[in-house]
């Protein structure tokens, strides 16, 4: 079953439809209907429709204004647009707004079933695509040359020189033209069951690979967003910018990855999340961005699962970052940054296992040993960390390390710092997000008079990206920027009825809403009376 919504300020034709048509036969389930274009989108972002059937003409946000934000914010969503006779050429012309039908109102129950199949017709389709599996593994092995996918394996993990790269993305046709590069890798969450893809078991986990990555692929492509492979379990994404603008070039990159994630969650019921490492400067620091993608993907265990995680969201104060070429430097400082005290009790037990059995000379102990602490102290510096504010004044940790006894006392102690550091992590980022959230609440309670102000406005204020500024706030607050905005407008509105002589449109302009009647909408909707019987009473 299809889910749809079904858009419509006059309750009679809303009633009308739902009740000519048999929705289940036909394979649609209608989750909700609105009586606006506003309320349509707030349920679109509640139950992510696969249709949504919409008048044109509506209070608030009319059925045109509501394609073209379901376009950006859900664009595999199939729209229908119902229109009067005399808004007919007009409906005609939001096919660039993702609406894939139209019917003339008043609308018969045959001409909407017939406008349901056909749209059920593409989806099935769509679906029927993604799903055929082995169509999909073919392509794969046909697209991805076991050469090409060399060179890229190596372009993100080795320093290339510039004139060695251009020759080979020569030769395997790959587009790395730009001024700008960012990676990106993406990493599947959970695996799809039996029933949903219709595969062996002991070809499930490839298979599903194969799966997420052409979809990832079709889209990248569609794009013109840059290459993609796979590597060490991870689809990789090298996006290449002629644009100089930092945020213009993350807006751009943000936004191919969330159409990918959507797809993804949609077409094979799997969810990804995806890092994305920080922009360079030279197609030479390509593996830089990749290995700072990697560390972003680390914060997952923090901020959660299917989402986009951007490293200079978490980490926007570092300078230079740490590239680590061996796997045990980077799990000991994933330990510290991301994880607990067991995991980093774990992992260095683990590093000190592989000197129980080792015969080598001492200086080869030695230099292991400094390896580890280095890695620890250049993991603090990279988060900014105090060092002096965790272990006081005149620490030297070098000149602490010679005067243990054995290697249990050096284990130990390694622990204890690492503990200590993570410790003062998490109260660092704990202390930012509280001072982000302030700034945010300052910020929202000096300007909530402006109607234009808007989620945007506030994170180019703030230096962040949106999607990390929703998740603190609404982590912090437990509500979404735009309920908490809502509630500020319309507690002030309450003072201003009280106190003063002012008409409601007047309030409604003082308290940063363009259009009044929207203002009196919102105001009955969250105190259950009209703004002139809040007055009365």
């Amino acid at each position: 079953m299809y889910k749809l919504i079904l858009v419509d300020d006059e309750e009679e034709v809303r009633n009308g439809i739902i009740q000519k048509i048999n929705w289940e036969l036909y394979g649609f389930t209608l989750v909700g209907e609105a009586e606006n274009g506003r309320e349509g989108l707030e349920m679109a972002e509640i139950f992510t429709p696969d249709v949504v059937i919409t008048d044109i003409k509506m209070p608030f946000m009319d059925g045109l204004q509501l394609s073209e934000l379901l376009k950006k914010r859900f664009p595999t969503i199939k729209i229908i647009i119902l229109t009067g006779f005399d808004k007919f050429e007009y409906a005609r012309n939001a096919v660039k707004l993702n609406v894939v039908e139209y019917a003339l109102k008043p609308v018969s129950s045959k001409e909407l079933i017939e406008v349901l199949l056909r749209v059920k017709g593409q989806i099935d389709e769509e679906m029927l695509k993604k799903e055929d599996m082995e169509v999909l593994k073919e392509y794969y092995i046909r697209s991805l040359p076991i050469l090409k996918e060399k060179f890229l394996t190596y372009l993100i993990t080795s320093k290339l020189n510039k004139e060695e790269i251009q020759e080979e993305v020569k030769n395997y046709d790959i587009n790395l033209n730009g001024n700008r590069f960012v990676v990106a890798v993406i990493n599947i969450d959970y695996k799809v069951t039996h029933q949903n893809l219709k595969m062996d078991n002991s070809n499930e986990t490839d298979l599903t690979k194969f799966a997420v990555f052409n979809i990832i692929e079709e889209i990248v492509y569609q794009n013109q967003r840059g290459t993609v492979f796979m590597h060490n379990n991870l689809i990789v994404l090298i996006s290449p910018f002629l644009e100089e603008d930092r945020d213009v070039i993350f807006n751009k990159i943000q936004s191919t990855l969330e159409e990918i994630r959507q797809s993804i969650e949609k077409y094979l019921e799997i969810t990804i999340t995806i890092g994305i490492g920080t922009i360079v400067n030279e197609v030479s620091s390509i593996a830089d961005s990749y290995q700072n993608a990697i560390y972003a993907l680390d914060y997952r265990f923090i901020m959660g699962k299917n989402r986009i995680i951007w490293i200079e969201d978490i980490e926007p104060g570092s300078k230079e970052k740490i590239v680590f070429d061996e796997i045990m430097e980077h799990d000991l400082r994933s330990s510290i940054k991301v994880e607990t005290e067991v995991e980093i009790i774990k992992t260095i037990d683990n590093l000190f296992y592989q000197l129980v059995d080792a015969k080598a000379p001492f200086k080869h102990f030695q230099i292991y040993l400094l390896e580890i602490l280095t890695t620890i102290i250049k993991t603090a510096e990279s988060l900014n960390v105090d060092m002096t504010y965790v272990f006081g004044e005149n620490y030297n940790l070098f000149v602490e390390l010679y005067g243990f006894n054995d290697l249990n006392q050096v284990k130990d102690w390694f622990e204890y710092i690492s503990i200590k550091i993570m410790n003062y992590i998490i109260k660092d980022r704990k202390d930012s997000c509280t001072l982000l959230v302030e700034k945010s609440k300052a910020y929202i309670n000096k300007f909530y008079s402006d109607s234009s102000i808007n989620i945007n406005s506030i994170c180019s204020y703030l230096y962040i990206s949106p999607t990390y500024f929703s998740f603190i706030f609404k982590r912090e607050t437990k509500m979404t920027f735009i309920n908490y905005l809502t509630k500020t407008r319309l507690e002030a509105s309450k003072d201003l009825i009280k106190t003063t002589k002012m008409k409601s449109f007047e309030i409604a302009y003082k308290v940063g809403y363009a259009e009044p009647n929207y203002f009196s909408y919102c105001f009955k909707k969250q105190f259950g009376i009209s703004p002139s019987e809040y007055r009365i009473n």
